[in-house]
């Protein structure tokens, strides 16, 4: 497979990435609906939303699958499948991606500032596709490598469409990699379901995801929600920003490593599914002292993070949606000098 992208500069990060942002899904099955609320409540840091509950190809491997260039790929009872022509199910995910295209012209044409968009990272991607020959493509180095290459371009594409349809965004995409924790540690099921893929040496998945991320032309986030997101593995492979759950990350080294070289930082505050929320202060009071636990100044804080939820609000309701982005809001407000 050929690319035409340049890859030898992904572009200067935004020059503010905003105080609060989304991590990507929405309940609901309405895109323009979806778009007005994300700009509505996130106005530093606007995504452009993905809605699980339209059905298959709207899902996080299926729409990845969509952007897919030169490659193809069918749902079959057992999931998503490499296949030898594309069908019903990809051509869905991306007339799925084209509406989401089309609401974002509609809604948000005149929106200025970082604009973030969202797909399955490679081994997240190799990992929630099969092999013709029933096996997951995470296993094949080959499959990866082809899989790779195809995602980058087709992310190439959806970047400069996005760019066209909103000149003043500042484009970034998010890789979401929950996968890899389970790649590192060999737990991953079989297709079967009966055993476990052997695990994959951090050298190779980092190496792999950075060849992704030096292809890309915008700044690249990489998102895992899942324990043990390795912090320090996706600030090697060249993410400009990790984001992560703020309860579950324990190692501060690796967020310290992180700050110092500079990578921004996305700890997800609030959870992604229906609970009592705190008052924002408590949540901003909550970030300060993770911060002064890091041990850096007071005064660096605002700029080095930006706040949202910890995972996907896809399994919430649209109410909880609505006010875990207005608190995230609101709770970035607390962390400005005064």
């Amino acid at each position: 497979m050929t690319s035409s992208i340049d890859a030898s500069d992904p572009g200067p990060a935004p020059a503010s990435w905003g105080s609060a942002s989304g991590v990507g899904s929405l309940p609901g099955i309405d895109p323009a609906e979806a778009v007005r609320l994300v700009v509505g409540e996130l106005p530093d840091f606007a995504h452009l939303p993905e809605l699980p509950a339209r059905g298959a190809g709207a899902d996080l491997i299926g729409r990845s699958a969509g952007l897919l260039v030169d490659l193809a790929v069918d749902l079959t009872p057992a999931g998503w499948r490499l296949v030898p022509r594309s069908g019903i199910d990809q051509r869905r995910a991306r007339e799925f991606l084209a509406r989401d295209l089309d609401a974002l012209y509609d809604v948000a044409d005149g929106w200025t500032g970082p604009l973030k968009v969202q797909a399955a990272g490679p081994w997240t991607l190799a990992a929630g596709l099969e092999r013709s020959r029933g096996d997951r493509a995470v296993v094949d180095a080959g499959a990866r490598r082809d899989l790779a290459q195809s995602l980058a371009e087709g992310l190439a594409g959806h970047v400069a469409a996005v760019a066209a349809r909103v000149p003043g965004a500042q484009v970034v995409v998010q890789l979401d990699e929950p996968s890899v924790p389970a790649v590192l540690q060999g737990g991953l099921p079989t297709v079967s379901g009966f055993g476990k893929l052997p695990a994959v040496e951090a050298t190779v998945v980092e190496q792999e995801l950075a060849d992704l991320v030096d292809r890309l032309p915008v700044p690249v986030v990489v998102h895992c929600c899942a324990a043990r997101a390795p912090l320090e593995l996706f600030r090697a492979a060249g993410a400009a920003a990790v984001s992560f759950d703020l309860g579950l990350v324990q190692d501060l080294d690796a967020a310290g490593t992180a700050i110092e070289a500079g990578t921004h930082l996305f700890p997800g505050v609030v959870p992604g599914t229906d609970t009592a929320l705190p008052a924002p202060k408590a949540t901003a009071s909550r970030v300060q002292a993770w911060w002064r636990e890091l041990g850096f100044p007071a005064a660096d804080l605002p700029a080095a993070v930006t706040l949202t939820p910890s995972c996907g609000l896809a399994g919430a309701s649209p109410a909880y949606a609505r006010s875990a982005m207005a608190h995230v809001r609101e709770a970035a407000k607390y962390l400005q000098p005064e």
